[in-house]
């Protein structure tokens, strides 16, 4: 299959995005598409943060200014329903915007993207890092000694980043701490990473939550280290040991099964393809595990393009469950995670092509 054909794909379903959940302003975005009343009344902070990096995904596949363009509201949006403010209660909430608002200074290069995201670094650091349950990140103002892989690995990455381009060090320093209190807590000797840990005040792993995008932001976190890294090659083989248990215990007839059907579980999936798609994109090798990530990248987007979808108008929608046609309303998440699949599914393709496969 051509990458043109995937790259159209992609461009239906990010225009799809506002067709199928375009709001009058200031909501910007319903949350459901068909829309009923009492569906918006849940201002979904993150969603709309990963609405920022799906805009970007195709601006960098394009070179379109307009969906540069694009991005710009959603961003916009996101502080004017938060009350003129970039910051809230959940850090991983704020980990997100500061990821997608980082790209958006990058591909802009307007300073007051940078100023928010180097402002939200601090504020995160200084109301949720502590030292309960070890050195780590918080995953709520409210739950300080409540740890978890959401809000920690999405630091790693961000702290990353920020030492990249900044060059100062304390990024580095927190992004490392991060990484390495997941990895000694949260990481299974076969590589899955657990959702976090006293939740309850009681110490204990929510082992029983598998979702996908702890192993994609943990994937994501190993993959921008190695790039900090003498030893590279240790982060990338730690990336790739969590594909294999991903690929192991969480897919269920050739695409991740169902996660829950409440809104936010529907972005999982698609934050775990972003990141994948970060590891193979920096992959120098054809290890058999990239291999097979890249063959289960494109498997799962035929299954969602062929079965987990229908047509509305000239749009298509999809549901949480890649097999099956979508049923009655859908959330706004679970149409972002398939745009982000579809995304990457270019990008496979762009690989192969350069490869002569």
């Amino acid at each position: 299959m051509s990458t043109g054909h995937w790259s159209t794909r992609a461009d239906l379903l990010q225009d799809g995005v506002d067709v199928l959940y375009g709001a009058p302003m200031p909501q910007y975005l319903h949350n459901r598409h068909p829309y009923e009343p009492g569906d918006d009344e849940t201002f979904n902070y993150w969603w709309l943060a990963h609405v920022i990096d799906c805009r970007l995904d195709a601006y960098g596949r394009t070179h379109d200014e307009r969906r540069l363009e694009q991005a710009c509201p959603v961003h916009d949006n996101i502080i004017e329903r938060n009350g003129g403010d970039v910051r809230n209660d959940y850090f991983d909430d704020m980990l997100w915007f500061a990821l997608a608002t980082l790209r958006l200074y990058e591909e802009s290069r307007r300073q007051r993207y940078l100023d928010e995201v180097l402002g939200l670094w601090e504020f995160i650091i200084e109301y949720g890092w502590n030292d309960i349950m070890g050195p780590s990140l918080s995953w709520r103002i409210q739950q300080p000694g409540y740890k978890n892989a959401p809000a920690n690995a999405p630091l790693a990455i961000l702290g990353a980043r920020l030492h990249m381009l900044i060059g100062d060090r304390k990024f580095l320093d927190y992004a490392l701490q991060s990484f390495a209190w997941i990895c000694e807590n949260l990481v299974g000797a076969d590589g899955f990473v657990a959702d976090g840990m006293n939740r309850l005040g009681d110490g204990e792993m929510d082992s029983g939550w598998k979702f996908t995008y702890n192993q994609g932001t943990y994937i994501g976190a190993a993959v921008e280290l190695s790039a900090c890294s003498r030893h590279p090659e240790r982060y990338m083989a730690l990336a790739e040991h969590t594909v294999r248990a991903s690929m192991n215990q969480l897919v269920l007839d050739e695409v991740f099964a169902v996660e829950g059907v409440r809104g936010d579980e529907g972005l999982f999936k698609g934050i775990f393809y972003r990141y994948a798609g970060l590891l193979l994109s920096r992959s120098t090798h054809g290890s058999p595990t990239i291999a097979a990530l890249e063959r289960f990248i494109v498997m799962s987007t035929e299954r969602m393009w062929d079965h987990g979808s229908r047509a509305v108008g000239e749009s298509i929608l999809f549901g949480d469950d890649w097999n099956s046609a979508p049923v009655g309303p859908q959330y706004l998440s679970t149409q972002l995670s398939a745009v982000m699949a579809a995304e990457q599914r270019v990008g496979v393709e762009c690989r192969r092509s350069q490869a002569g496969v």
